[in-house]
């Protein structure tokens, strides 16, 4: 039988992305975007909650997002949910569910944008480029 494993989001980033070189010299970039759910409650009061999703993008997708991805900024993500096992020195396990990005699309105005040959899309990039 076969599975999927999608996410689907647009959102707001929470901060400048951090962007690393791993040993192997591939590009990662992590950053947060956040999604709001409205709702009404049983006494009839409208309420929302935002939810943060962590993300990671890998390779040429990450070089992008260095360049042009910044705090505040709209964007529509895909990826897959990806979780980590983090062993700490005392033996125990923390656990990390990310979104490993695959296609990112700016979802502002150019004229929002500080770079002005920056572009509304970046291509979309196979998420193959992981450890």
């Amino acid at each position: 039988m076969r599975t999927v494993n999608k996410v689907i989001l647009i959102g707001n980033v929470t901060r400048d992305p951090s962007v690393k070189t791993t040993d192997g010299g591939k590009k990662v970039a992590m950053f947060t975007i956040a999604t709001n759910r409205y709702f009404k409650t049983a006494e009839g009061e409208n309420k929302s909650e935002a939810e943060f999703h962590n993300c990671v993008a890998w390779g040429s997708l990450a070089e992008r997002i260095e360049s042009f991805l910044r705090k505040g900024k709209l964007v529509y993500a895909e990826g897959r949910l990806k979780t980590r096992v983090i062993e700490k020195e005392d033996g125990n396990k923390n656990y990390k569910t990310e979104v490993v990005i695959s296609n990112l699309i700016f979802l502002n105005k150019k004229s929002d944008f500080d770079d002005t040959e920056s572009t509304d899309e970046l291509d979309t990039i196979d998420d193959d480029n992981s450890f």
